[in-house]
């Protein structure tokens, strides 16, 4: 699939586009949940910084669809379960857009990764380890509302407002 182009705002304009997804991959262990960080490549965008899956909305794509493809493209995860978390703005100089990252948990199992070129290096975390790892401010307030959220494994009371059906 092709990739949506943002609208470039004109003079006077914002334009508000949802456009990305940022995914916390996460796994149980027996302390806890795990929180997967990954090192941009070197060739690539904000070398070297260290955030979760990150992507593009592709035309005719779903939020969850994407979150889905981006898990299994950057790490070569199948998601075991997605939950919606919450929708993040930011502002994109290059189109002079605000951009909204819609925000999911994918849970996986136990597994090796398997890095696509956007990435270098990847490490399992703790949330504290995590919340010290990720470069971007809103990455490390997403990981305290996974671990209000997520203290018993799922979604407690909120599991069915927040898991989300396979869309395959």
């Amino acid at each position: 699939m092709a990739a949506r182009r943002i609208r470039r705002a004109a003079p006077h304009e914002t334009v508000v586009h949802v456009g990305v997804v940022d995914v916390f991959v996460v796994r149980e262990s027996a302390r806890g949940w795990q929180h997967l960080a990954l090192r941009r490549a070197q060739d690539t965008r904000c070398p070297g910084t260290w955030e979760t899956v990150h992507g593009r909305i592709e035309r005719g794509e779903t939020p969850p669809a994407a979150a889905r493809r981006e898990v299994r493209e950057e790490t070569g995860f199948r998601v075991e379960r997605l939950y919606a978390l919450t929708v993040n703005p930011f502002f994109m100089k290059s189109s002079g857009a605000v951009v909204l990252a819609v925000a999911f948990v994918a849970v996986v199992e136990q597994g090796t990764a398997k890095l696509s070129a956007e990435h270098d290096t990847h490490q399992w975390l703790s949330r504290a380890a995590a919340r010290r790892r990720y470069h971007w401010p809103r990455e490390r307030e997403s990981l305290d509302h996974i671990a209000q959220l997520f203290k018993a494994g799922t979604a407690g009371k909120a599991e069915d407002a927040l898991l989300l059906a396979d869309e395959s």
